[in-house]
């Protein structure tokens, strides 16, 4: 029996592509291996969004140059956002790779899958389905945000029917999945180049009423493309999470308009506030990147104050890494020195430390309805409706279950309680 194994570094998308493999795999008859020397087929999953991504990748290819001496007859696939129109460059830097895929294909891996097989009969899978389940609906972005590579290695938006993700749904669900993360690089803007044009809220009413499903997530979100009629929706279903990701990238009107991001700081409040009138509660989480070229410590000092501001649960923080073949690369001069940005990571880092220390500490004595998704380090753990990560002890079995938690102690990164009823 021919073994698979991947490694997948990135974006949420990333890990549901490795995951929709990884059960196209099985059904072929393949098996998992966490061991490269034993696999015979060898996916490597790829972001380059920054340079620290990249370098991993690179190293990961190198490690590999050693397992196609010893396997010449095993097969490497390239996969992610590395593989652009052109694979020749590539094929010369790399030539222990066999196959190069595109973002999201996966049609050639499948067939030289296939022929690895010890038979051409589908098989019954082995994988045990997770509580909780990645959903991309939109593939591609049209934003072009001057920073950014991701539209240049995965195209124009190309939204999937709304039919066929309610298919997909419906079979995780049967399966065991309780929660739903749909995903896309901008996934408000689902269902603009479908027939009848359904949007992101119709796909919202279209699952909440399926069966076996508890709830249900989306990510990631653009500030200039979220609409009223979405964040009502998202308040009016009950399977929908309190939880909104929303990047925020820079707190400065001119370095978002260098970032071509779109909107302006008072545009993103007027969202903000927006959101928690009609969402009382809800979780708010951000990205902002720190160095952005010729960003000044006076406009850095805008985003720490947008930080401090809007108060968010999360923010996920990144220095400003140029990526040949963007706007930005091609505009900008990568002026902010590297000890000036990590300054900045730092700080940015530490004032949100500060606040999810306070938020989450409002939660302690309270009661809460996790979904568990797993054990750890003895202890289970899930996640809140508004993403709040809860360890608790209990002897059984509860994965995949709904259970209420007493919180007793509170962190910036996670809480800490003990289990009242199961559900």
């Amino acid at each position: 029996m021919p073994n698979y194994y991947i490694w997948s570094i990135g974006c949420q998308m990333n890990r549901a592509y490795a995951e929709q493999v990884a059960a196209d795999l099985e059904q072929l008859g393949l098996k998992s291996t966490d061991l490269v020397e034993d696999a015979d087929l060898v996916i490597v999953n790829t972001c380059v969004v920054r340079q620290s991504a990249e370098n991993r990748v690179i190293s990961k290819l190198k490690s590999l140059e050693m397992f196609k001496k010893l396997n010449p007859d095993g097969l490497v696939a390239l996969a992610g956002c590395i593989v652009d129109d052109d694979t020749s460059a590539l094929k010369r830097r790399f030539p222990q790779v066999d196959l190069f895929l595109k973002p999201g294909d996966s049609a050639e891996l499948l067939k030289s899958a296939k022929s690895l097989a010890a038979s051409n009969e589908p098989v019954s899978s082995s994988l045990s389905y997770s509580p909780t389940a990645f959903v991309t609906i939109i593939e591609g972005c049209d934003n072009f945000c001057s920073y950014c590579i991701v539209p240049y290695r995965r195209g124009r938006e190309r939204s999937r029917p709304l039919k066929e993700i309610r298919s997909q749904v419906e079979d995780l669900s049967r399966r065991g999945t309780r929660e739903i993360t749909l995903l896309g690089q901008n996934v408000d803007s689902y269902g603009h180049d479908l027939p009848h044009k359904p949007d992101l809220a119709d796909l919202l009413v279209e699952l909440n009423d399926l069966d076996g499903l508890s709830r249900i997530r989306f990510l990631t979100s653009h500030p200039k493309d979220m609409t009223e009629k979405l964040v009502r929706t998202v308040a009016s279903l009950d399977k929908v999470c309190e939880s909104i990701s929303l990047p925020v990238q820079a707190g400065d009107d001119d370095v978002l308009r260098a970032m071509g991001r779109g909107y302006t700081i008072q545009n993103y409040r007027d969202l903000i506030e927006q959101i928690r009138s009609y969402i009382p509660g809800t979780a708010l989480s951000t990205d902002v990147i720190v160095g952005f070229p010729g960003e000044t410590e006076e406009q850095f000092q805008g985003t720490m104050s947008v930080l401090s501001e809007i108060r968010f649960d999360t923010v996920h923080v990144a220095a400003y890494s140029p990526r040949p073949g963007t706007l930005a690369s091609k505009q900008f001069k990568d002026d902010v020195p590297v000890t000036e940005k990590r300054n900045r990571l730092q700080m940015v880092e530490q004032l949100q430390e500060k606040i999810s220390t306070e938020i989450n500490a409002q939660l302690l004595g309270q009661t809460v309805e996790i979904l568990v998704e797993g054990r750890k380090k003895g202890k289970l753990w899930g996640r809140t409706r508004t993403g709040k990560l809860v360890f608790f002890e209990d002897s059984a079995e509860r994965t995949g279950q709904l259970v209420y938690i007493e919180i007793k102690r509170t962190g910036p990164w996670s809480l800490q309680g003990r289990s009242r009823q199961a559900g």
